[in-house]
């Protein structure tokens, strides 16, 4: 297995280091994952414009993205359009059929949610067709492809079949690149990643039958203790209370954070949804999710303004001491999704939540994303002493 040849003035690939393209890629849930793993992004497409804009920003303001800032396209397009060798500019000169390691994608959820109708391959949301077609282009080394648990329900046992047959049926390219195999097609619950959140993933992983040939893969194991809603979100729920510590309502904040702490130590939280473009505002959920916040303390009617450098907002009335609870900020949701503190989202407040609710948590990617890389690692070196 050979690397892709690097363009003169790039920043090296090290050893330890994959190249990825990601569809689907929202607000960079799965991104960050992966980027912790240790895949480096060619490109990550996206067609809602804030999410896109989401992804550019913090790529240009993190160091640890500083490969990804010279050389990843971050395209905001419908998936169905995207070209690899059209559309790739800042790493063309990475990009080449069957060298690039993985082609991920957290396809649309709607078809095949419980929340939803459950259309499955009859909505016209469903991109599955999509991501096996770009399969089959790419050749990728790996495939990994995320989903709801509905999914994996008795009533898509079929098109779960086909799907994988698709993969493992795939005729091999005329430069002699083959199908693949499915190593994994698993639900994954994210609280047993130290995710505050009961939020159980579908993910297949494939993987190309020259790469994988005698290694077995090993799909990560839980890895972290359950974190409560209330050890998650204590230092921000802290900080906005703080500006009302010392004024005329300084009690009702104190009470209204110990309230809070008895009800939120005791579990993790429920599914965060992200909401549908054709609803109204954003807020936590149907009844059934409003009643399990609601059993943590925090009211899901709605999501609260963030304080501004420690400053009331002055809505905090209906944000932090309405009768149901305080709201969740942005940010909170984000923590509760698993995103790193320091990475901001794009649009206005309904725009981010929607980008946070529907992402996925960045530590079941990096620990899905770990195990892939496990077996490119050994596939790398097998072929080199073979060389």
């Amino acid at each position: 297995m050979t690397r892709m040849n690097e363009p003169e003035g790039a920043i090296a690939l090290s050893e330890d280091e994959f190249t990825s393209i990601e569809i689907c890629a929202g607000a960079g849930g799965q991104a960050i994952g992966l980027h912790g793993a240790g895949f480096r992004h060619l490109a990550l497409v996206e067609i809602d414009k804030y999410a896109a804009a989401t992804l550019r920003e913090n790529i240009e303001v993190h160091p640890k993205w500083d490969w990804e800032r010279d050389n990843c396209d971050v395209l905001c397009k419908d998936v169905v359009g995207f070209e690899p060798e059209q559309d790739l500019k800042k790493s063309a000169a990475f990009y080449r059929r069957g060298e690039v390691d993985l082609l991920a994608g957290g396809v649309p959820c709607p078809p095949f949610s419980h929340a939803g109708k459950q259309l499955g391959e009859d909505d016209e949301r469903d991109l599955f067709p999509r991501i096996l077609e770009l399969a089959e282009l790419i050749r990728p080394r790996a495939v990994m492809i995320e989903n709801v648990r509905g999914l994996m329900d008795a009533k898509f046992d079929d098109y779960r079949s086909r799907i994988q047959a698709s993969l493992e049926e795939m005729e091999p390219t005329d430069d002699g690149f083959p199908g693949y195999e499915v190593v994994g097609w698993k639900v994954y619950e994210a609280e047993k990643f130290g995710v505050p959140q009961l939020r159980p993933r579908s993910i297949l992983v494939a993987f190309r039958k020259d790469i994988l040939r005698d290694l077995k893969y090993e799909a990560p194991a839980p890895s972290a203790e359950r974190v409560s809603v209330f050890k998650a979100l204590e230092e921000t729920m802290l900080e906005r209370i703080r500006p009302f510590e010392k004024g005329p309502r300084a009690a009702q904040a104190r009470q209204v954070f110990d309230d809070w702490k008895q009800a939120a130590d005791k579990d993790v939280a429920p599914t965060l949804v992200g909401g549908s473009k054709k609803h109204g505002g954003a807020d936590l959920g149907p009844s059934r999710a409003k009643k399990a916040w609601r059993d943590l303390g925090v009211s899901g009617m709605g999501v609260a303004n963030a304080p501004v450098d420690g400053k009331p907002t002055g809505t905090e009335d209906r944000d932090l001491f309405g009768s149901g609870g305080p709201m969740l900020t942005v940010r909170q949701a984000a923590i509760i999704q698993g995103f790193p503190t320091g990475w901001d989202f794009s649009g206005g407040k309904t725009a981010q939540y929607r980008q946070v609710g529907n992402a996925f948590p960045p530590p079941v990617a990096q620990a899905i994303g770990e195990s892939i890389i496990d077996v490119l690692r050994a596939a790398r070196e097998r072929d080199r002493r073979a060389d």
